[in-house]
């Protein structure tokens, strides 16, 4: 139980990578709160969790909203305490050609996988003054990027700019922020694609073990940065 009387928020968590990192850190004694904009399927996994022996509570929550970011954090308060781990999973893909790329989809695509985890982010930094862990899923597109992904790269390479200035801003009050960089993942980024299993790709389970990994290392230690993938996948040796 490696991450026992911790209390732990997972955004985007209804499904894939989100869901299996919930499911990993109520494993390892967490007491999760599970925030997506699905109500059902949140529903469903707190009842897995609950299952298993786990403690989890659901927050429907559109996390680009900050009233809803601010509720999420006052309901995790009122069910647990505190956060001391923060996991800022929630995003979506992009692969539309740069000259046909509209502004509003630009500014769609920055504020769930960038604003988003400002948000977050700073409710987390309010509330860990005892020190506390903030884990943000990046991509190995914020390392190299795929044609047609200006808007998802961008958002990827500013939530590193972003980690790094978090953990310069959380280090006085002890809370440790990182990133952790999944490669091809079967998950609901990319419905009808994504979702489906495929050779050179992973299960979101094992990118949930290196967060509880990431999770449970003692408080005064962080693994900063972490990069996972297949081994087939076409990221090392890229020309």
């Amino acid at each position: 139980m490696r991450l026992d009387n911790r209390v732990a928020i997972v955004t985007g968590a209804s499904s894939g990578i989100g869901r299996s990192i919930a499911r990993g850190f109520a494993a390892e004694g967490a007491k999760v709160i599970v925030a997506a904009r699905t109500a059902g399927k949140l529903n469903a996994l707190v009842a897995e969790i609950e299952r298993a022996g786990g403690a989890a509570h659901a927050v429907t929550t559109d996390v680009t909203d900050e009233k809803q970011v601010q509720a999420l954090f006052a309901a995790c308060v009122a069910a647990y305490g505190p956060p001391n781990l923060l996991v800022n999973n929630a995003g979506i893909a992009d692969h539309t050609p740069s000259p046909d790329l509209s502004l509003e989809r630009w500014q769609e695509v920055l504020t769930i996988n960038l604003t988003s985890v400002f948000l977050c982010s700073r409710e987390a930094l309010r509330l860990m003054t005892g020190g506390g862990r903030i884990i943000n899923i990046g991509s190995i597109s914020a390392k190299v990027p795929r044609q047609h992904t200006a808007a998802y790269t961008a958002s990827k390479f500013g939530l590193e700019g972003l980690t790094r200035s978090m953990a310069l801003d959380g280090r006085d009050q002890g809370v440790a922020v990182s990133m952790l960089h999944p490669g091809s993942t079967t998950s609901s980024l990319v419905p009808g694609i994504t979702d489906q299993p495929r050779p050179g790709s992973m299960d979101p389970d094992d990118v949930a073990r290196v967060a509880v990994l990431m999770a449970s290392l003692p408080n005064d230690v962080n693994l900063f940065e972490s990069t996972i993938l297949p081994i087939s996948m076409p990221f090392l040796g890229r020309g």
